[in-house]
């Protein structure tokens, strides 16, 4: 065999092999593309709903649930008790959560990053259905846990108006304290400039305004931690009271931060 004729046949043996390799290339582009379609559906939609609905169970679960638990042992945890539970079970959450998802946890939080464009409309839709589904199925785990009694005559931990209190004043009440929290939330998660203490602002500050307004309305600051337990035990009392409140004291607070106090900082490093 001559050295030319060896030669051709190396010559069509490795087009064979690059040929081979091309078409292999070619149809493992699909499979790539789709994976990384995957992956990206799951960073942005599947995990921060997910972290979402369990972060707002547990905190409903331990919120609501000390609130039965003090009735179970006849006032032994006390106000201070209660509002320590929701504070820290809030921190941890947002701890734990707050890189995946943003830990929300609340719908007024979401309508406060929604009106200041911090997320998308879609996804923040979502997250406010995650938070009510996360805060109905620790609504009725507490009630499967409980004595019927024992719920029944905490209302599931569900807040509600103190005697005396006007539906006007509740949503006064829910407005400010809401107000307050958002504050944290951007002052302490948001603003680049904070020091990073992971949830416990946040968490500090709904346990102080438990102290203040929970002999009032129940300092709920949060529609998805009412909603659970009153959907769970059908407890309805006031409900306008927990969205209406909430979401105005958050809408506030969240402009007010956003175009006031991050704008003016903006302005001033321009200036600069």
């Amino acid at each position: 065999m001559s050295n030319d004729t060896t030669n051709e046949q190396v010559k069509k043996v490795v087009e064979r092999v690059n040929n081979a390799e091309s078409d292999l290339a070619t149809q493992q582009v699909p499979i790539i593309s789709s994976r990384r379609e995957v992956s990206t559906t799951s960073e942005q939609y599947v995990m921060p709903l997910f972290a979402e609905l369990v972060g707002t169970f547990a905190f409903v679960f331990i919120g609501a649930g000390s609130i039965i638990t003090n009735t179970l042992l006849h006032g032994a945890i006390g106000l201070i008790g209660i509002a320590l539970a929701h504070g820290l079970a809030l921190s941890i959450v947002i701890s734990v959560f707050g890189a995946t998802s943003g830990g929300h946890f609340n719908p007024a939080v979401t309508v406060g990053f929604l009106l200041t464009r911090r997320i998308k409309p879609l996804l923040g839709i979502l997250y406010i259905v995650a938070q009510l589904v996360g805060a109905t199925l620790a609504g009725l785990l507490l009630q499967a846990i409980f004595p019927q009694a024992i719920w029944q005559a905490a209302q599931l931990g569900t807040p509600d108006l103190a005697p005396g209190i006007s539906l006007g004043t509740g949503i006064l009440v829910e407005a400010i304290l809401t107000f307050f929290l958002l504050l944290a939330v951007f002052g302490t998660a948001v603003d680049k400039r904070a020091p990073k203490i992971g949830g416990f602002g946040i968490g500090l500050t709904v346990l102080v305004d438990i102290l203040v307004g929970g002999p009032l309305t129940g300092a709920a600051m949060n529609p998805a931690r009412t909603f659970g337990p009153a959907l769970a035990g059908g407890f309805w009392q006031n409900d306008l009271v927990y969205w209406i409140g909430p979401i105005v004291g958050a809408a506030i607070a969240a402009l007010l931060y956003e175009y006031v106090i991050l704008r003016s900082q903006r302005l001033s490093h321009e200036i600069v």
